[in-house]
């Protein structure tokens, strides 16, 4: 009995040490970040390879540039568009996670009722989406896969906190405007600018910049439809509230 207990605990500090060493890597990785930019992110490796093994023609844009050749005009946009108050929080807005989560269940209830109508009863995971802030967003792009769970957006939350206690905020900005997906392998501000308007990201105009903005959250679909009514009346939205935002 007592070699079972020692095994479980030799078990359970196994664990966690392998837990700290992880969080440890995670750590390092944004420290160097101060300095040095990443020459991809998680997300991109996983694109890459999800085009090079199901497309036989692809093409890979991206260009990385610094803070000061993006037109202010995105900066704002993105700010206005994906977190307005990315210049104050800490990296998490808890109060939108709450409510994102409290939207997404009752998505989920409504779709299962729909299929037990349809008498597909299995039961469907809760999905915890929705009230990321870019840094948030950030960190998984960075680091993390797309599965959802509460695992992992626990882990994305202690990201979070490393890349605001070590980065400032125009880092941050700086390094999600570099990277984000904006299209079929198109990421970065400058490959986006140069994609949809055929000008570098120091030259974007304020409504093009808002039609970018609009972009981010679903930007593979927003591509095929990029004069869409809704991509069309968001951005307007948006451009009305780039004013009203801080960029760092």
């Amino acid at each position: 009995m007592k070699s079972a207990w020692r095994s479980l605990l030799r078990l359970l500090a196994l664990v966690v040490l392998s837990a700290l060493a992880l969080q440890l890597y995670f750590l390092g990785r944004v420290a160097m970040m101060a300095w040095l930019d990443p020459q991809s992110t998680a997300f991109q490796r996983s694109e890459a390879w999800r085009l090079a093994t199901h497309m036989s023609d692809w093409k890979w844009h991206q260009q990385w540039v610094p803070y000061e050749r993006i037109a202010e005009n995105l900066k704002r946009a993105v700010i206005a568009s994906e977190d307005a108050g990315f210049t104050e929080h800490n990296g998490v807005e808890w109060d939108a996670i709450e409510k994102a989560w409290e939207r997404n269940q009752k998505l989920e209830a409504e779709a299962e009722r729909r299929a037990q109508d349809a008498r597909r009863s299995a039961p469907r995971p809760a999905r915890v989406v929705g009230g990321s802030t870019i840094s948030q967003q950030l960190a998984k792009n960075l680091f993390l896969g797309g599965e959802r769970s509460f695992a992992r957006k626990g882990q994305e939350v202690v990201i979070t906190a490393f890349l605001e206690a070590l980065l400032t905020k125009q880092r941050i900005l700086e390094i999600y405007l570099d990277s984000v997906e904006w299209g079929e392998g198109v990421f970065g501000a400058e490959a986006a600018a140069r994609h949809y308007f055929k000008v570098g990201a120091a030259a974007l105009t304020a409504p093009q910049a808002a039609r970018l903005a609009v972009m981010l959250p679903a930007p593979k679909r927003f591509e095929k439809r990029p004069a869409s009514a809704y991509l069309v009346a968001r951005a307007g939205t948006v451009l009305a509230r780039m004013g009203a935002v801080d960029v760092p």
